[in-house]
């Protein structure tokens, strides 16, 4: 009876262990579906500043790759989730990373969609808590979608701007390098 137990443990954890993956102790899934379209992981990794976890940052993609300028060109469908882990962000420290984010993955270049990140900065206006979930969802048709804890907090046209915003992440000057890596899957 024990075996039998055990071995029904071993089979029910292998079919639930496949469908999320964990990191910076949150559990990030590994299949995601907006409008429609559905979305694998592609890697995760975490955000750290002073040795400390910000947030677990997740890439997915509709097909796995490591190819980080490819992901900035596609015009494919794509997400980035972003689940903070710490107390310490607030609001206008995310805004002053997004201000920083965009500097370096444009080389400075940022006049040219300067009212689409002034919308972007405005969807980080609310507090942010510890346990906050972003979602920042490109869809071809519809542009960048971005979520809090699930629900629409607005969206932005633009490739310009997809570029540049998924460069925070993915550029040659990234937010976090080893953030990047985990998010290629590396």
């Amino acid at each position: 009876m024990k075996k039998i137990l055990f071995l029904l443990f071993a089979v029910v954890s292998i079919g639930t262990t496949s469908a999320q993956t964990k990191a910076a102790g949150v559990i990030i899934p590994n299949n995601v579906s907006f409008e429609g379209e559905k979305l694998v992981l592609n890697g995760v990794g975490v955000r750290e500043k002073f040795w400390m976890d910000m947030y677990a940052g997740a890439l997915y993609l509709s097909s796995k790759s490591s190819d980080a300028k490819a992901i900035i060109k596609a015009n494919d469908p794509m997400a980035i989730k972003l689940h903070m882990v710490s107390s310490l962000i607030t609001s206008d420290k995310m805004i002053d990373a997004v201000n920083e984010g965009f500097e370096n993955a444009t080389n400075g270049k940022t006049s040219g969609i300067s009212s689409e990140i002034s919308k972007f900065k405005a969807f980080f206006s609310e507090e942010i808590n510890k346990e906050d979930v972003f979602d920042i969802v490109y869809i071809p048709s519809k542009g960048v979608l971005v979520y809090k804890n699930g629900k629409e907090k607005g969206s932005i046209k633009g490739m310009e701007f997809k570029k540049a915003l998924f460069g925070i992440w993915l550029s040659d000057k990234p937010a976090d390098k080893k953030l990047k890596q985990g998010m290629l899957g590396k």
